[in-house]
């Protein structure tokens, strides 16, 4: 008989035991480099170089790669002249996002293996998220939050990729209870622009579109079944769940 739970963060562990085999999926899928997976490509997201580019991001600053996966976006960041944190759950992910920026020559990188939610991570200006949120069960959008407001400077810039709902979206539109139900994420989660905006609701909104889908000869990587968003946080002085310091 088990009656230890006893704190958030126990309940949190006991719900996400039930979405155990989504987690442990990922300790193996960069294994096969070989796999037709789009963001197996060395190219860094569409969005995030045209945020740099129309000048709606500083260039440089202190940057966290949330699920950085081989490091593509990662790169692309140390290469514009952010000192990059990358952080994932995968090894082999982290090995080859390594070989990457050797072979770019890049420094500047600090890649982290392991649950970003429980790291000692710095105050950054520039949190982006390519894929990882819309792979977390319903009960982790708190932990998502509350990383957010612990790590994001007054004034900084918060910026994700996701599953889109809707026409030529992708991942499961099921309501939040059933994933419980079913003990399983269904291969992640699709988000309205409604929806994102309610989630991030304490955070300023500077953009949010559908992903423009590119070619395989553009530099930049790019599927239409995304969502991509910027947002910024509000000054201290400003209320809500980034309102009060970190």
């Amino acid at each position: 008989m088990d009656r230890t739970t006893r704190t958030d963060d126990d309940v949190l562990r006991l719900l996400d035991g039930l979405f155990a085999e989504d987690t442990a999926k990922w300790q193996g899928f960069y294994d096969d480099r070989a796999r037709p997976v789009p963001f197996f490509v060395p190219k860094p997201d569409e969005n995030l170089a045209g945020y740099l580019d129309d000048g709606l991001l500083p260039t440089g600053g202190r940057a966290l790669d949330l699920g950085c996966g081989p490091g593509r976006n990662a790169l692309f960041l140390a290469g514009r002249g952010f000192e990059v944190d990358a952080v994932d759950l995968s090894p082999g992910a982290l090995a080859w996002a390594r070989e990457r920026a050797g072979e770019a020559g890049l420094t500047g990188i600090r890649f982290l293996q392991g649950d970003a939610f429980t790291m000692d991570l710095a105050t950054y200006d520039l949190i982006y998220d390519s894929g990882c949120f819309h792979h977390l069960p319903p009960h982790r959008r708190v932990t998502y939050l509350a990383l957010l407001a612990r790590h994001l400077a007054p004034g900084a810039h918060f910026a994700l990729t996701c599953f889109a709902a809707g026409p030529g979206g992708m991942g499961s539109e099921l309501p939040d209870p059933a994933f419980y139900r079913d003990r399983s994420l269904h291969g992640g989660l699709a988000y309205t622009a409604e929806a994102l905006r309610t989630v991030f609701a304490d955070l300023t909104e500077i953009a949010l579109r559908r992903m423009r889908d590119e070619p395989s000869a553009s530099p930049h990587f790019g599927e239409a079944f995304l969502w991509t968003g910027l947002f910024r946080r509000p000054l201290e002085n400003s209320v809500g769940r980034f309102g009060s310091p970190c």
